[in-house]
């Protein structure tokens, strides 16, 4: 039955990685398959390496002495408790992880309604085609970091589009915004999701992925920018479209919401270090405070235009394919590290490498081709906590090879597909004009990282 569930897993994989192709969304293929996982895992009967794991017969201990008539149970009845066990934890810390993206969204929503990222994009005005891909690239870098790279590329943009008429121009600059936004969010703890989730799931903490991968993750930047420096050729176009003129009170209302919202997010690993509480609960505290200051905005509006500014509103138009998307392969992924596969791949992976800094950073360049997500859960179930504690080599890895290796294909991350989307980015133009810039910069923020840490651990 085991092979059975990996095939389902595996099938269920290559769904998702050919949705487009196929015409079926991915969220759906995803639910199907966290589903069909562990509905089969509750009818097989438990593996001989199942029984002999430390979490199964620790499980058993603590059944022992919860059940009065534990003698009396069957095989059967205890595989059924162990599964339905070990579901209930999983969905714990994946419900801990939707909570905190749904706040997040939520939250970038309400920012965006008050027109809160015109801060940032009306002072943005310089013509010189290089020195605004420096501007444009720092931008991306760092709001990728407080907000995430799929919002910040769609804000970063809409702001090019703006500002390049020359649409060849425009590509390149679309190019690097995902570069720039897959590498600022790797070194934030709520910039990009896999992040996010090593940091939720105790792997990371605040402090040390920002201290550890920001060098990296600038680097990973800094390279193919600095390489665009000296061969980028061409204009910016003539009469670039201006933008729109916006009262007095909007600035003032989108400036707040900006100036709270970011405050919100960034308080977040603040929140969590004083109270040692879920990082969850600290973003629903800011989506809360958020949500009272959108009610006491515009008082003289009538309801129905008063409407399109509240979290309400907000609400409906965050993601929610995504959050499901997330739910579904988190599932999956939880099965497989329940019924002990992933702690048998890690060990097959380790006797066939040898080194888990070569199996990173392959995991990291597979990101480019499959969704990191699916990757990083996979790989927080492989290595066991006990083994490599928070903030050790492995994690801080991970999370920056699994957010910036997407950058590699314009398919290989959130940001790369809504910038394709946005801009008809073609995928062989991608792939001949931007791909190897990736790589490099990959490559050296990876050499970076890991000299790093050499340096620092000597």
């Amino acid at each position: 039955m085991e092979l059975i569930i990996i095939a389902v897993f595996v099938i269920g994989y290559l769904l998702i990685a050919l949705e487009h192709p196929i015409k079926i969304n991915k969220t759906a293929s995803a639910l199907i398959t966290g589903v069909l996982c562990w509905t089969l895992f509750i009818v097989s009967e438990p593996s001989a390496y199942l029984i002999e794991s430390a979490t199964y017969l620790g499980f058993l201990e603590d059944l022992k002495h919860h059940v009065k008539d534990f003698a009396s149970l069957t095989a059967n009845e205890i595989h059924h408790e162990y599964v339905v066990e070990s579901l209930g934890h999983h969905l714990n810390e994946i419900a801990q992880i939707l909570f905190f993206l749904m706040g997040a969204m939520t939250i970038v929503e309400l920012i965006d309604a008050h027109q809160g990222f015109r801060f940032v994009t009306d002072r943005i005005n310089t013509k010189d085609a290089k020195k605004l891909l420096w501007i444009i690239c720092w931008v991306t870098f760092f709001l990728s970091s407080v907000l995430d790279n799929l919002t910040t590329t769609i804000v970063m943009v809409s702001l090019i589009r703006k500002l390049i008429p020359n649409k060849e121009m425009r590509l390149f600059f679309a190019g690097m915004i995902i570069v720039a936004a897959n590498a600022g969010g790797a070194w934030s703890p709520i910039g990009d999701v896999t992040t996010t989730m090593l940091w939720i799931g105790g792997q990371i903490t605040a402090g040390g992925i920002i201290k550890n991968t920001f060098l990296p993750s600038v680097v990973c930047m800094f390279i193919p920018l600095l390489y665009l420096s000296f061969t980028l050729k061409g204009n910016l176009g003539t009469h670039p479209e201006k933008l729109s003129n916006t009262n007095t009170n909007e600035v003032n209302t989108g400036n707040l919401m900006l100036f709270l919202g970011i405050l919100a997010l960034v308080s977040v690993p603040v929140f969590k270090t004083v109270t040692h509480l879920p990082p969850y609960l600290g973003m629903m505290l800011g989506l809360g405070v958020l949500w009272v200051v959108s009610e006491l905005l515009h008082p003289h509006l009538d309801e129905s235009i008063k409407k399109r500014y509240t979290a309400g509103h907000a609400l409906s138009r965050i993601d929610m394919p995504s959050v499901l998307f997330f739910l579904g392969i988190l599932l999956a992924v939880g099965a497989l590290q329940s019924m002990g596969t992933l702690s048998n791949f890690a060990v097959y992976l380790n006797d066939t490498l040898g080194d888990n800094r070569i199996i990173i950073t392959l995991i990291g360049m597979l990101s480019a081709i499959v969704d990191n997500v699916p990757l990083v859960a996979a790989s927080m179930g492989m290595y066991s906590l006990d083994v490599y504690p928070t903030d050790h080599l492995i994690w801080e890895y991970l999370a920056y090879c699994a957010g910036t290796g997407g950058s590699m294909l314009v398919i290989g991350s959130a940001a790369g597909v809504a910038a394709m989307g946005m801009e008809k980015i073609d995928f062989i133009w991608y792939l001949k004009r931007i791909s190897f810039l990736a790589l490099i910069g990959y490559l050296a923020g990876a050499a970076t990282y890991l000299i790093q840490y050499e340096l620092l651990h000597s």
